[in-house]
This record gives structure tokens, sequence and C-alpha cells, in this order.
């Protein structure tokens, strides 16, 4: 359609599991497009080639947080970080994926120029340089957190003279053996480093200052490893994927709508293994089940290891760090050779990526999510923040089919633009609704740089998957917003709309 083509057709940013699904997805149901991904480490993974602390796991069944597209074939259904790398890796592999790969790529502004329907992205090499390509569509596949600093949650370390951790920046060659730990804080991240540090370490302590509900639940799924023995392999993960995905739903708007019962079912699984007289109160925060994300805790791993006097939980405020701990307010001091602050992460949107159009900033926070997928008034660019009530996949595999979607129709049409429209009239008359109805710290902290939400679909980032997929693959893609466009040679004028979609 242009003149001279942009680099490729679509440059996908990240090569972590939105990412790898993106260029998944294209190979099926977008062949013709030319696509490269651009990573900024050295391996594909993101999440989980970056983190290498004790005992990282998926805290979602793999049957949801795997692909539509491949089964997930180990027996484990909440999965350690290597088994999830062989899968990521096996995928790009097989599928011809790795060839498009850029590693080494840290992408540090994107401009689109609208005349030239094309993002111009400068990217940081390992050796210092910056290099530049352009592509027609933008995919942002970069998570939802800051990769180069944590949350800081303003310790004053000074007097402790153990070793501090935070789990994001994890040594390969820590020795804990015979040590005695304190992790600070009662997150996922947590909930996952005690019980796997317990097994060497002197004692683990996990310091919290609220507790978070945990949900104990086997780390084999039975029902998926019956189904796989009796039924073609894909056919059996459909099943179960389905299955889960149901049960996911189900049990999240029972908490929403009877917490009591949910929270009966909770106490009930940290009483099979602690037994009935456990300190129920260590383990009842101030809110209700999935007002935060739940805590998973594959075979009751962390109940064991309290339970085998390998750990334990205290909570309460910290006074100050001492020379061999920490002094909590009470007066109690946790004695520690290593200190391990699991505060949290500190959320980045769009991979911290100066985005530009025509020269001019783009704010996020200052536009609408349209579809979850991407924003209001800014073409060609899709983004993906998985669902924070399931699996973060679920969410990148309908945005991945629905911007192929999207690319074939541009093809079609010979489009160079497509931009959901939203008017200054239109704008005023929307209802904001909070885009987030979760308490987490990290949630709370990172929602001034979040984009507008809608109290109504489509400007929004909803977090109901069974309708979202519905919504994606049915819902026609001329909806009266979204807008494709020519500009150049074949354009009568610079913003022609084109036939309305089929």
């Amino acid at each position: 359609m242009l003149a001279t083509p942009p680099d490729f057709d679509v440059l996908i940013v990240g090569a972590g599991i939105s990412g790898i699904g993106m260029a998944a997805h294209m190979e099926m149901k977008a062949p013709g497009h030319t696509y490269a991904i651009v990573e900024r480490r050295e391996n594909l993974g993101g999440t989980w080639d970056l983190f290498r602390y004790p005992g990282i796991r998926s805290d979602s069944d793999m049957h949801t947080l795997g692909f539509d597209f491949e089964p997930w074939k180990h027996e484990k259904s909440i999965a350690d970080a290597p088994a999830i790398l062989d899968y990521l890796n096996r995928i790009a592999d097989e599928r011809g994926i790795r060839e498009h790969i850029r590693f080494g790529h840290k992408v540090l502004s994107a401009n689109f120029r609208e005349d030239e329907a094309r993002w111009h992205v400068t990217m940081e090499l390992d050796d210092g340089t910056t290099t530049q390509l352009t592509a027609n569509f933008l995919y942002l596949g970069s998570g939802y957190y800051d990769y180069d600093e944590p949350y800081d949650a303003g310790f004053q370390l000074g007097a402790f003279e153990g070793q501090v951790l935070h789990p994001q920046f994890w040594p390969e060659d820590l020795d804990y053996s015979g040590k005695k730990v304190v992790v600070v804080g009662s997150g996922a991240t947590a909930v996952t480093i005690v019980p796997s540090m317990a097994k060497d370490a002197a004692h683990v302590t996990m310091l919290q200052r609220t507790p978070t509900w945990m949900a104990s639940r086997p780390a084999k799924d039975k029902f998926a490893n019956t189904l796989r023995k009796i039924l073609p392999e894909e056919l059996a993960y459909r099943i179960t994927r389905f299955k889960n995905i149901w049960m996911q739903d189900f049990t999240f708007k029972l908490a929403r709508n009877k917490p009591e019962k949910v929270k009966k079912n909770l106490y009930k699984g940290i009483e099979k293994v602690l037994g009935s007289d456990y300190d129920k109160a260590a383990f009842t925060p101030p809110y209700n089940p999935w007002e935060e994300r739940l805590c998973l805790v594959p075979d009751g791993d962390m109940f064991e290891a309290i339970k085998d006097g390998k750990a334990d939980i205290v909570t309460g405020h910290i006074e100050a760090f001492e020379k061999t701990g920490i002094r909590l307010k009470s007066g109690e001091l946790l004695e520690a050779d290593i200190i391990i602050t699991a505060t949290g992460l500190k959320m980045a949107i769009a991979g911290k990526i100066d985005l530009s159009l025509n020269g001019e900033p783009v704010h996020l926070n200052e536009r609408f999510y349209y579809k979850g997928c991407m924003f209001s008034n800014l073409p060609n660019l899709a983004v993906v923040f998985g669902y924070l009530n399931a699996s973060w996949t679920l969410r990148a595999d309908i945005n991945s089919d629905y911007v192929c979607r999207v690319l074939n129709e541009m093809r079609s049409r010979e489009a160079d633009l497509v931009v959901p429209v939203l008017t200054p009239e239109e704008e005023a008359k929307i209802e904001e609704d909070d885009i987030f109805d979760f308490s987490s710290g990290y949630i709370q902290r990172g929602k001034h740089l979040q984009p507008k939400n809608s109290v109504s679909y489509p400007w929004r980032l909803n977090q109901e998957y069974v309708v979202d997929r519905k919504r994606m693959a049915d819902d026609p893609l001329d909806d009266g917003l979204l807008t494709f466009r020519r500009v150049g040679a074949n354009a009568r004028s610079g913003d022609e709309q084109l036939e309305p979609a089929e």
C-alpha cells in the first residue's frame, strides 16, 4: 500500500507468554503478515526466566495458564518455572518462532507517524548503542511490572549485619543451608519461598503485616491426568481447560456473593494439615476472599512446613532492623541470617516505553481501554494485561486472536490504520469505573498509571473471561467505533473512512 513498506507488519515487544502467544496465533491465523519479537533479555520466558528464587511456580493451573492451542502435557498442573520454560521453548522451536526473536533489544520509545502509517521504535542493545525498527502495528506483550526495580517498602536496613535479598534479583549461588531466614511479606512470592527454603534452612519465618487468604489444592490434577489416558490429548486438554475455567469463574463469583462459605472451605484446607487447634488468626485477613488474589498452596506445602516445625508465621509490625534481625513493635526480636523482602512488585505500563503519536507524547492514563486490548484514539497498537481473577494467558489468547482478525481485515480493505475512535462528546458521557476492584498493594500503588475504564463495554478492561471470550470472537469488528483508514497515495484524503467490516 505504501511506497516504502515498514520493516515488519507487526512488532511484538516481549518474548514471554504474551509475546510467544501472539506470534503463535499469527503463524496460525495471520500467516501472510511479517513479524519480529524484540526481547530485552537473552532468553525467552519473561517472568519465568527473570525470577530465580527457590520454588518459583505458577499460581494458576497450567491448563488455563497454558495456551488454548497447545496442550499442557506435564503431570503437575501447578508447575515450576523450569517446566513452564520448557513449554514455551518447545512452542517457539516447533512453530518456527525463535528465528523471529531478537534478543538483547530493550525498547526505549515508539512514535507512530500517521502520514507513514508506521511505528518508529528505538531500542537499546546490550553494548549501549541504539537501533531502530519500523512496523505498521505494535503489540505490547511486556507484562505489568517494572523489570528494573521492585517496590521499595522504605526499610532502613543499615543496622542489619546479615544478607538482604529481594526475590526479583535472586543470586544464583546463595547458600542458605542451616541458616535462619525471615521472609517479609505474605503474598504469593512469600508463600512459595517459605516452604521451599524450609527444606534446607535452619528455620524460616514469614513475617506478615496482615494475613493472606491461602487456598490448598493438589499440584497434580487427577481429572486431567485420567482424561489424558483415555482420550486424545487435545480433546482431554480442552475438556480440562473448560472445567478449570468454569471452576475459576464459579469460585470467584461465590467469593464475592457468599464470602463466608468460601472462608469455611479455605479454613478446612488448612485444618486438614495443621489440625483444629491451629492459629486461625494468622490465616484470617481483614478482607474477604478474592478482594485480593488468593495465594495458592499446592499440596499444602506451606502448612506442612509449619507442621514440621521448619517454618512459622508471625503477624506484626516492624519497629527496626537490628544487628541480628528484625525488632517488632511488640518487642519481639526475629533473629535472622538472611532477610528476604518479598514486599511486592512495582507496576509499569507498556513496559515503560515512551509512546508518542506524531511526535506528541501519549499518556495511557488519559485514554480509555478498548475491549481490554486497544486504546481510544491510538492507532495500530494492542496490549495484554491479564486477568486478576483468572490466568494471565486467558486474556493473551483472546487478544491475540482478536488482533489477528483485525490484521486480516486491514489487509482485505488495503487499510493502513485501525483506531478505536472516541470523540470528546462521547467521552464526556462515559461513566468511569474503578479499573481494578482489588485491594492488593501493588494494584493500589499503580492505579494512577492505568488507562481509564468505563462501567460498560467496550471502553473497559473487563474481568470476566467467559463473557470476554465470546465478545472478542463473535462481535463484528465494525461496531461503529473501530475505524479502518488508508493513508498515502491510495487515499483520497488522509482520513478516508473505508466500508464497514462485515
